[in-house]
C-alpha cells in the first residue's frame, strides 16, 4: 500500500519536503525503496513530472539515490546523518583517544599575537572595500608554497580546509557529478559530498597515498573531481610519496578536465616533504589549514589554485562572509613571523607516540598504520565489538565507520594525548579487544 510510504504533497517542493521529514524522523529508513514515480503520481493525484522533479531535488540534496530499474531509495547514509554522530562518548574515568584533536601542549600561545593584532586594528581598522587578504600574510603564504614546489597561483583565504573544499566543489561541479575520494578518508568530507548532491567514488589508500589503479578506475567511470590528502591523512596517516606523486601526476595529466583538490592540513605538524600533484589539470586547488599546528579555533586556511578557480571562489565568498577576519589574519601572520611553531619538534613528538604504539601493537601481533600525523589506524575483525571492549577497558577510540565506505573495519586511535606510560597498556587493551592471541603483560 502506498500509504506506508508516508509521502504527501501536491507540488514538487512539498513532496520533497515530505520525504525529507520522514527520513529525518526515521520513518523512512536508509536503504528503503521509494515508490515508482508513476505510482506515487497516481496516489497523490499529480502529474508524473511533478514527482520526477521532487525525486530530482532529493537526489541533488543527497537524500536519495537512483539505481536505474531498481528504483530510488533512501541513501544508506543521508546527508542529514553526520558521520560525527558515529562516535563514542568517553565517560568519566575513560581515556579519550578518539577525538582527533592536537596536543594542546604543542600549540603556541596566541596572547602576544592577538594583542599585537588588536593594536594594529585599533590604529587602522579594516572597513568595507579593503583587500580581502593581508599583504604580509599573502607574501609569507605564497613564499612557503613556492618553497614546497606548489605551482604559482593567486591566493584566497577560507575558514578552514573544509570550507575551501566545499567552495571549490560548488563552483565547478553540478549535483550528480562524481568525486573520487580516499577510502578510508576524512569523515567530514564524506558527509559534505552527498550534502552537495555529489556522488563519492571510493579510492583505496596505502601508506603512500591513493592507489593509482584505484584512482584510474574512478576516473574511467566518470569522476569529475579528485580530493587527495598530501600528508597526515585522516585517519590512516598516509603521506603521498615522491614515487606515488609521479604516478598520480601522470594519471591526472591524461585527464586535464578533472578538478584536483589537495588538502595539506598536516602542514606544520609533519616533517615529511610535500610532493604536490597540482598543475597537471586545468583546474586545481591546494589548501593549508592552521588548525592542527596552531589550534582548531584559529579558523583560517590558505588556498591557492588556477586563476579561474580562485577567482570563482573569491566571487562566491564576496556574496557570503566577504572575507576572513583581518584580526585572524594578523594573528596568524604574527605567529608565522615569530616562528611560534617548530614543525620539526611537533612532528617528532607525534612520531614518537605513533611509532611507539605501532611497535607495541606489532609485538602483540596487531598490524597498524600511521606514517604521519596524529592518528593510528588499526584493522579489526569486529569494529563494534572492539570499540565496546576497549571502552570497557577504559579507552575510547573512534569507530572506523566514521571514515569508511568500502574499506574493511578498523578503529582510529588519536595519539596526541598519549604519554609514554600509556603505550603498553593501550596496546595490551587493543590486542585483547580484537582477540589477537592471548593477552600478555610486557614490562
Amino acid at each position: 500500500m502506498l500509504e506506508e510510504y508516508r509521502i504527501e504533497g501536491r507540488r514538487a517542493s512539498e513532496i520533497a519536503a515530505s520525504v525529507e521529514r520522514a527520513v529525518g524522523a526515521g520513518e523512512l529508513q536508509p536503504g528503503e525503496v521509494l515508490p515508482p514515480l508513476r505510482e506515487l503520481a497516481v496516489y497523490l493525484e499529480v502529474n508524473a513530472n511533478t514527482v520526477a522533479a521532487a525525486y530530482r531535488t532529493l537526489r541533488d540534496r543527497g537524500v536519495i539515490e537512483t539505481a536505474g530499474r531498481r528504483g530510488s531509495r533512501v541513501r544508506p547514509r543521508p546527508a542529514s546523518t553526520a558521520r560525527d554522530a558515529i562516535r563514542v562518548e568517553a565517560p568519566p574515568g575513560v581515556r579519550d583517544a578518539s577525538a582527533g584533536n592536537p596536543d594542546t601542549a604543542l600549540l603556541p600561545s596566541w596572547e602576544e599575537a592577538v594583542t599585537a593584532a588588536a593594536a594594529r586594528s585599533a590604529g587602522r581598522p579594516v572597513l568595507y572595500g579593503a583587500p580581502p587578504v593581508d599583504g604580509a600574510l599573502e607574501s609569507m603564504a605564497l613564499a612557503a608554497l613556492a618553497e614546497d614546489g606548489v605551482p604559482a597561483g593567486p591566493m584566497a583565504l577560507t575558514s578552514g580546509s573544509l570550507d575551501a573544499i566545499e567552495r571549490t566543489l560548488a563552483v565547478h561541479l553540478r549535483p550528480g557529478d562524481t568525486v573520487a575520494v580516499e577510502d578510508p578518508g576524512w569523515g567530514s568530507l564524506l558527509d559534505l559530498i552527498p550534502a552537495l548532491g555529489l556522488r563519492p567514488a571510493p579510492v583505496a589508500v596505502d601508506d603512500e597515498g591513493p592507489l593509482a589503479a584505484e584512482l584510474a578506475r574512478a576516473l574511467d567511470r566518470g569522476a569529475r573531481a579528485v580530493v587527495v590528502t598530501d600528508r597526515a591523512q585522516n585517519p590512516t596517516g598516509a603521506a603521498v610519496s615522491r614515487a606515488r606523486a609521479t604516478e598520480l601526476r601522470s594519471l591526472l595529466g591524461a585527464h586535464p578536465g578533472v578538478l584536483l583538490i589537495e588538502d595539506d592540513h598536516g602542514h606544520g605538524i609533519v616533517d615529511l616533504p610535500l610532493h604536490p600533484l597540482a598543475g597537471v589539470t586545468d583546474h586545481w586547488m591546494l589548501v593549508r589549514s592552521t588548525a592542527k599546528a596552531y589550534g582548531p579555533d584559529l579558523r583560517l586556511a590558505v588556498m591557492t589554485g588556477d586563476p579561474a578557480t580562485v577567482d570563482r571562489v573569491r566571487g562566491r565568498q564576496r556574496l557570503g562572509p566577504g572575507w576572513v577576519s583581518h584580526l585572524l589574519q594578523d594573528t596568524v601572520a604574527h605567529l608565522w613571523r615569530s616562528s611560534a611553531v617548530d614543525p620539526a619538534v611537533v612532528a617528532a613528538a607525534y612520531a614518537e607516540r605513533r611509532n611507539a604504539l605501532i611497535r607495541a601493537l606489532a609485538a602483540r601481533g596487531v598490524p597498524a598504520r600511521g606514517r604521519s600525523g596524529m592518528n593510528v589506524w588499526v584493522p579489526v575483525p569486529d569494529e563494534t565489538g572492539a570499540v565496546a571492549r576497549l571502552l570497557h577497558a577504559g579507552w575510547a577510540v573512534a569507530p572506523g565507520a566514521r571514515f569508511r565506505m568500502q574499506s574493511p573495519p578498523a578503529i582510529r586511535i588519536t595519539i596526541s594525548g598519549l604519554t609514554s606510560a600509556d603505550t603498553e597498556p593501550l596496546a595490551e587493551a587493543v590486542a585483547a579487544a580484537i582477540g589477537s592471541g592471548e593477552a600478555r603483560r610486557y614490562e
